[in-house]
């Protein structure tokens, strides 16, 4: 059997260095980042993972009306936001 050398470096630079439209961006909703930032970033088709610091309804306040609106999905799972652009699907069916 042959060994399996995974560089893990390089993996996480290539990550870091994506910007195209699939991308899943982490974030920390606790106020600091704009709401339109979000909104541009579900607009471009980029998938949000937010933990939440706080009231989630009042931290989300400012974008998940257009998100939704949009077509877009939003779903709250232990302290996480998970914010979809339209098309991509949240499976909760397990939870």
């Amino acid at each position: 059997m042959s060994e399996f050398d995974l560089d893990l470096r390089t993996i996480e630079e290539s990550i870091e260095d994506s910007d195209g439209p699939h991308r899943i961006v982490l974030d920390v909703l606790d106020g600091s980042t704009p709401d339109r930032e979000y909104v541009e970033a579900i607009e471009a088709g980029q998938v949000l993972v937010l933990a939440v610091e706080g009231d989630v309804n009042e931290r989300a306040a400012g974008f998940a009306r257009d998100v939704h609106a949009g077509g877009g999905s939003l779903v709250h799972f232990r302290g996480f936001l998970i914010v979809a652009p339209p098309g991509v699907g949240v499976d909760t069916d397990r939870l």
